[in-house]
């Protein structure tokens, strides 16, 4: 398959029209690849650890959940990661191409892949969007979980570094509510509220948004970015491996860029 056919086929799933405002879903770099036949190495973060592992396996596509190019540019200057990133694609000839908010809303996107971890049913999302799809999930255990067991859950699942979750009383609640997103789902608080979720599993909480959740009596539960967004670029792995390429991996080189002190 050609880079311009799966491009096709993706966005014909998951169309960069549908992203945020504030969003740079698509093309980041396109360096003339599209007639190639595909060599896709699928990461979360397109960055220089990513881009030497692409070249050393000889990829020719990058395709990542984050955009490289956020805000249009005032300058490219050497020495800098993004121009470093910008000349290693032409000189490398390998394209860089992101599905980010698009990717957030679809079935199988970032939300879905979570939901499916932890085995919720009866799933809607927490905002709907266009299509009937949307931001986050929400769906029911069965049987449902105690808190405790709902944490060990995610822990074995995500093997996030660190969980952090709301102040409770009570590890022995029954939880059979959940609510899932992927990535920075702070703001999304008053919205699962409305769904009746007893627990939210996203990333990116400060310190007053676990308050307001405690006040409203949601149990917040912080998994970090990456863990909560890796598994949906491992399925996206996944799903191009039974399209007909020539070559595609996961990265091994993405980065978390949280990490936390062990004792």
């Amino acid at each position: 398959m050609k880079i311009a056919d799966l491009i096709t086929w993706f966005e014909e799933w998951a169309n960069p029209a549908w992203c945020e405002s504030w969003d740079n879903s698509g093309w980041q770099i396109e360096t003339g690849v599209l007639e190639q036949e595909a060599r896709v190495l699928v990461c979360l973060t397109p960055t220089l650890s990513v881009m030497a592992e692409a070249i050393a396996l000889n990829a020719n596509l990058i395709f990542a959940h984050h955009p490289l190019i956020f805000h249009p540019l005032k300058s490219l200057r050497s020495g800098e990661a993004l121009a470093e990133m910008a000349r290693l694609a032409f000189t490398q000839n390998i394209g860089i191409y992101s599905a980010h908010t698009n990717f957030d809303q679809v079935n199988d996107g970032t939300a879905d892949i979570l939901a499916q971890m932890l085995h919720l049913e009866a799933v809607s999302p927490i905002v709907p969007t266009q299509l009937g799809l949307g931001y986050g999930r929400v769906g029911m255990l069965k049987p449902s979980l105690k808190l405790q067991e709902l944490l060990t859950t995610i822990q074995t699942q995500l093997r996030p570094p660190k969980v952090i979750f709301s102040p409770t009383a009570d590890l022995q609640q029954e939880i059979s509510r959940v609510a899932v997103l992927g990535g920075s789902g702070a703001g999304f608080i008053s919205a699962v509220v409305k769904t009746n979720a007893q627990a939210y599993l996203t990333a990116d909480c400060k310190f007053h948004q676990f308050q307001e959740s405690r006040d409203q009596g949601l149990i917040l539960i912080d998994v970090g970015h990456y863990a909560s967004e890796r598994p949906s670029c491992d399925r996206l792995a996944q799903k191009f491996q039974s399209l007909d390429l020539d070559w595609v991996q996961l990265s091994q080189k993405d980065e978390d860029f949280c990490q936390f002190l062990s004792y």
